[in-house]
């Protein structure tokens, strides 16, 4: 099952969907390629959807927190929504819902990035 990458524009929140495995390989790759375009395109304020994400490994981890650890440090703004069954699971191991801000609902999410956030039409 091959990753499926897709984004999407919530005021000033990208959101990008994924739909598959964060497994190491080409489709890894593909995201941690997507997460670097993004802040060089300068998007500052993300919100990865791990809803449909049925699988991460170490190498879909480390892609997870090193965009994170990029958009900290280019003044950004990192968080996650929807993560489920065993991929909630590695990253309650791993501590990450401890440290990468964790939502379940996506209008809490994207209201957590500030005012600026909450509508395209402002």
């Amino acid at each position: 099952m091959h990753l499926r990458i897709s984004t999407r524009q919530t005021g000033d929140v990208t959101i990008v969907d994924l739909d598959g495995r964060i497994v190491i390989g080409q489709d890894n790759d593909s995201l941690r390629e997507r997460f670097e375009g993004l802040i060089r395109r300068g998007a500052r304020n993300v919100l990865v959807n791990l809803a449909n994400v049925a699988q991460v490994d170490s190498s879909g981890i480390s892609t997870l927190v090193r965009a994170f650890i990029s958009m900290q440090h280019s003044g950004g703004s990192f968080k996650m929504l929807h993560p489920g069954g065993h991929v909630r699971e590695v990253l309650e191991v791993m501590h990450l819902t401890n440290v990468i801000p964790t939502f379940d609902d996506e209008a809490q999410a994207i209201a957590s990035f500030g005012p600026g956030a909450k509508s395209a039409s402002r």
